[in-house]
């Protein structure tokens, strides 16, 4: 089994380190038989090119087979693998050259990665010492695999015959490995044991890739900047992961740069490159520009490109232009998938769409004859309870196929804090609770909040201790601006950053304009048991403020300012933001933890629906 691969030690050790090599010569064999030098076009043509070299008593010879077993290793033809193994087991004294060109067909689209490492066994076995070009095959099987324990022992036998110093192409490989496996800290180390004469751009690129996998964003954007200061131009799945990294962090500026870099070194730009421009705007608040790209690409939007634009409509809450969306994608014949009926849905319920959504789920199901799923029916939880039916929609849990989730019963449990409905809301957190590792301290304190706004301030005490007594820790709350392309985060009082003075006195100037304007701090949804003074000290330095504060203070009038925040959108953030886009005019861009809010002249894109 490859479950239990332990390699067995070569036969031959390198004595001395081997320098790189050049390209792969696999990359050169020609995909044609050893009589004709006309390409092979099927498998038909091979077994006639194979048949001659029968007759001419060729059949055994790797030199006269290798071009028909890299024609059908690397074929896409049904059996052509099949036939690539029974060529080789023909072969007398097959050379590494044959191992790596059967590996590589098993690991060419992810056909079998498992017999690639078994094959590599048989290699070792047989007495054939493994050469420059074995490693970057293995390994990608391994990554297939995720088969961590069988890569690292690769890596040990790679350094033993000295195939890991100076060769750049089993380096690299070993930085993909470990990224594709989710250890990017082990992919780091690989990368920081190069030299720095070795690292190429496809290097950089494994390492990007290895953070955009494991969620590490902020480590993405600051190696993305390492790779262009020391002078490597970034390549397109380099760019790829920046735009990534620039969509989850709302890193505006940066990803505009890559955007920039993109028309500058690229002819035309791919599908897979727009879409994920089309990405990064809508998650940067900048759904003008995602709008842009995507009707630009006339004849070339995909099922991805319509997922993509949708669900950053529904982020920015504009659920008619989403459902028009879809619409166009329907009648340019593209068939919707399950990814592209969540965002759709989740449209519907940002903007309070009902009937709509309600129409687009039994269209489906019945119409499209697409199996709901855990998230559609979260999502339709979501679409009746912010509307206010809640016992409709605690009904549709209990019919769920799948079984009640946590997703819909903490939508539940969201809407009963905008509906005001403790009994409900308490028993959704039951529900939760239930459920084992579904509840969060998050679901603790919305019902405490809710028992706070009531004043029952023993209840709300007593879920925040039992929160903790269950070792549920809250994550804290943040917020952050883009700033000449870095980002800056504050926590609620935060006194922290460089420019604390600077910040605290541009809040008191904020807030002393709004009171000409007959601004009040609404603390009602502050969950203390204190007077209201200490209430109105609370929310003075709440993050977002903050981060408002060091925004308008940084960047240059008439520009937006960009405030990205984990927490959900409070009333007393949103009247404020309101406001500061009014007297200061300027547009206040606003991601939260569920959606974006744009406000501009004192109005909110959100139509005070969230």
């Amino acid at each position: 089994m490859v479950g239990g691969l332990v390699l067995p030690q070569p036969q031959h050790q390198a004595a001395t380190p081997r320098t790189a090599a050049p390209a792969p010569a696999l990359e050169q064999a020609p995909c044609c038989a050893t009589v004709s030098a006309r390409p092979v076009r099927g498998l038909d043509e091979v077994r006639k090119a194979h048949a001659r070299n029968v007759k001419l008593g060729l059949d055994r010879s790797p030199p006269h087979l290798r071009p028909l077993l890299a024609a059908c290793a690397l074929g896409e033809w049904p059996g052509s693998m099949e036939y690539a193994a029974a060529i080789f087991a023909t072969l007398d004294e097959p050379e590494a050259f044959d191992y790596n060109t059967l590996m590589r067909g098993h690991v060419v689209g992810g056909r079998d990665p498992a017999a690639a490492l078994r094959l590599y066994v048989d290699m070792l076995n047989d007495g054939v010492e493994p050469d420059g070009y074995t490693f970057p095959f293995v390994l990608k099987a391994c990554a297939q695999l995720a088969a961590l324990r069988q890569g690292r022992q690769l890596q040990g036998h790679a350094v033993k015959l000295g195939f890991l110093e100076h060769d750049e192409h089993a380096q690299n490989s070993l930085i993909s490995f470990y990224g594709k496996c989710g250890e990017p800290e082990l992919a780091r180390r690989a990368f920081e044991q190069m030299e720095a004469g070795e690292r190429t751009a496809a290097s950089w690129s494994a390492l990007l890739a290895a953070y955009t996998k494991a969620g590490r964003w902020a480590d993405c954007l600051e190696s993305f900047g390492a790779m262009a200061r020391n002078g490597w131009r970034p390549d397109e799945s380099s760019m790829v992961s920046a735009l990534s990294a620039c969509a989850h962090l709302g890193a505006y500026d940066v990803g505009r740069s890559v955007h920039c870099a993109l028309l500058r070194n690229t002819m035309t730009l791919n599908t897979f490159m727009e879409t994920s421009l089309v990405d990064m705007y809508a998650k940067c608040g900048c759904i003008e520009k995602a709008t842009a790209v995507f009707d630009s690409m006339d004849g070339k939007k995909n099922e991805w490109t319509y997922s993509a634009m949708v669900s950053g409509l529904a982020l920015h809450g504009d659920g008619r232009k989403a459902l028009q969306v879809f619409d166009a994608m329907i009648r340019e014949g593209h068939q919707p998938d399950e990814a592209v009926y969540v965002g759709v849905l989740n449209a519907c319920s940002r903007s309070g769409l009902l009937e709509e959504g309600l129409r687009c789920f039994d269209r489906m199901r019945l119409e499209r004859k697409v199996a709901p799923n855990a998230q559609h029916y979260g999502c339709m939880v979501d679409l009746m309870a912010r509307a206010g039916r809640l016992d409709e929609a605690r009904a549709l849990i209990g019919s769920m196929p799948t079984g009640p989730t946590d997703t819909a019963w903490r939508s539940l449990l969201n809407a009963c804090r905008i509906h005001g409905d403790i009994e409900l809301a308490e028993r959704a957190l039951r529900e939760l609770a239930r459920l084992g590792g579904a509840v969060n301290a998050g679901d603790y304190i919305i019902l405490a909040d809710m028992h706070a706004r009531a004043e029952n301030w023993d209840e709300a005490a007593a879920l925040r201790t039992e929160a903790v007594e269950r070792g549920l820790a809250q994550a804290p709350g943040f917020s952050a601006v883009e700033v000449h392309g870095e980002m800056h985060r504050f926590t609620s009082q935060d006194r922290s950053h460089r420019r604390t003075a600077d910040i605290y006195e541009m809040l008191h100037q904020m807030e002393w304009q709004l009171r000409f304007e007959g601004y009040k701090p609404d603390t009602s949804e502050v969950a203390l048991d204190a007077d209201d003074e200490e209430k109105r000290s609370a929310v003075a330095a709440h993050s977002q403020k903050l981060a408002l504060a060091f925004g308008l203070l940084s960047t240059p009038e008439g520009t937006p300012v960009r405030v990205v925040t984990n927490l959900r959108m409070s009333k007393e953030c949103h009247a404020y933001s309101a406001l500061i886009s009014e007297i200061f005019g300027r547009e206040v861009v606003v991601r939260d933890r569920n959606r974006f809010h744009r406000f501009r002249r004192g109005t909110c894109s959100c139509g005070n629906y969230w």
